[in-house]
């Protein structure tokens, strides 16, 4: 069948519950899950279609359809992040996949153009994903926001043990104390995801069953950090640290520490920009750096309206040429207007440009990842120099934090 015909057979639209198997089966195909690698994790077959399904009920789903056969797709999530204090509505973009039989037609191109122009209209500003091509988001306009750093220390390497009021108590992960710990982290953390109930249960999906939990709890009996965790063949794998306070991480990491006897050593992430060794006495371990997840700015207006600038001494103007290689709302140029109190406003046209850039730079610019003068550096912002010092002056110092995966 030629190219043109089999085009004029697909067709774009939703897809709902009915279709759940046919989305897990592209699911599986695409990203190579075979019955072993589920079962490894504790899930038997036919689980799989059943924990999907608030995918298909709560999120945004697209897909091309040959006939009643799904045969390309992708699914944005409804959730929020914040972002310098201020809670964004984020679409989460996942799922995505293609038959290899039916690529190279622009199927994915037009889903993500209409799930995009869809997130526009939820007043999703931002959307976050993790990319399994990176030349490829990049393409289509997303850009790195976030690190992750992997680290592996020797029971030898532990830190001492560190006198704190509190206690630590073993529960299960399910416990409601873990959810309100994180909730009160992630809303002091820029860059972090505001866990609703799906944002937890994408986080959880694919744990081992013996993971387990323990909470930090003060000396007024308040919960202000936990650990998630479970061990193996004498290794500590921590999954995620979240403390409040210095005193919840000294009183987390006596508890790691507490299993010297039985453990080899301790494996885990951080997702700031601090890294583990500089913290501990024996520094000398393993960690390695690798960009994690990436975001794309949706809607310039409405992000830039809801944006937390730095207050300054009188109000600023600066005309920007912005370019987005897949949405037109995004591309020409733009008036940025911010006043005293650090309110900004994007106003379409301005007279001549006074910096340049994409939409990938002006996202990972506004969050905090790379900064202006970086970033004129390497060639991906063309402006003079006072426009660079100005844009320093606007966006605040604070690097994204982002440890859930979905």
């Amino acid at each position: 069948m030629s190219r043109e015909k089999l085009l004029e057979k697909l067709k774009m639209k939703a897809v709902e519950p009915k279709h759940g198997e046919q989305f897990n089966d592209l699911l599986r195909y695409v990203f190579n899950i075979t019955r072993h690698d589920l079962q490894s994790v504790g899930w038997e077959e036919g689980e799989i279609a059943q924990a999907k399904l608030p995918v298909l009920e709560q999120a945004d789903v697209l897909g091309w359809f040959n006939g009643d056969q799904l045969v390309s797709q992708l699914a944005v999530y409804p959730f929020q992040v914040n972002i310098f204090g201020k809670a964004y509505e984020m679409g989460g973009l996942t799922g995505v996949g293609t038959y290899p039989e039916y690529s190279n037609l622009g199927l994915m191109n037009k889903l993500m153009r209409q799930a995009l122009a869809n997130m526009r209209e939820r007043n999703q500003s931002i959307s976050y994903l993790y990319p399994f091509s990176i030349p490829y988001y990049r393409s289509k306009g997303w850009e790195f926001i976030s690190d992750k750093i992997s680290f592996q220390l020797k029971d030898t390497q532990l830190p001492k043990l560190r006198h704190v009021p509190g206690n630590i108590e073993r529960v299960t992960i399910q416990h409601p104390d873990i959810k309100r710990v994180y909730d009160r982290f992630a809303r002091q953390t820029h860059g972090a995801m505001l866990r609703s109930e799906l944002a937890w249960e994408e986080y959880l999906r694919w744990d081992l069953e013996d993971m387990t939990a323990g909470i930090y709890y003060d000396s007024r009996n308040e919960p202000t950090g936990y650990l998630l965790y479970w061990i193996e063949e004498e290794v500590f794998h921590l999954k995620e640290m979240i403390f409040i306070n210095q005193e919840a991480r000294d009183g987390l990491w006596n508890f790691i520490s507490a299993h010297f006897s039985m453990i080899t050593s301790v494996k885990g992430y951080t997702y700031t920009d601090e890294p583990l060794s500089f913290l501990l006495d024996d520094g000398e371990i393993k960690e390695t750096i690798a960009p994690y997840y990436m975001a794309r700015i949706v809607d310039i207006h409405l992000f830039v309206k809801q944006y937390p600038f730095q207050s300054q001494e009188s109000d600023i103007r600066l005309t920007l040429a912005l370019h987005d290689p897949m949405l037109e709302w995004n591309q020409g140029t733009f008036t940025l207007t911010v006043n005293r109190q650090g309110e900004g406003q994007l106003g379409k046209g301005g007279g001549t440009p006074e910096a340049e850039l994409d939409i990938q730079t002006f996202t990972t610019m506004l969050m905090g990842y790379k900064r202006p003068t970086y970033l004129q550096r390497i060639g991906r912002l063309h402006a003079e120099e006072s426009s660079v010092h100005l844009l320093e002056r606007l966006i605040q110092r604070q690097e994204p934090y982002f440890s859930d995966y979905f």
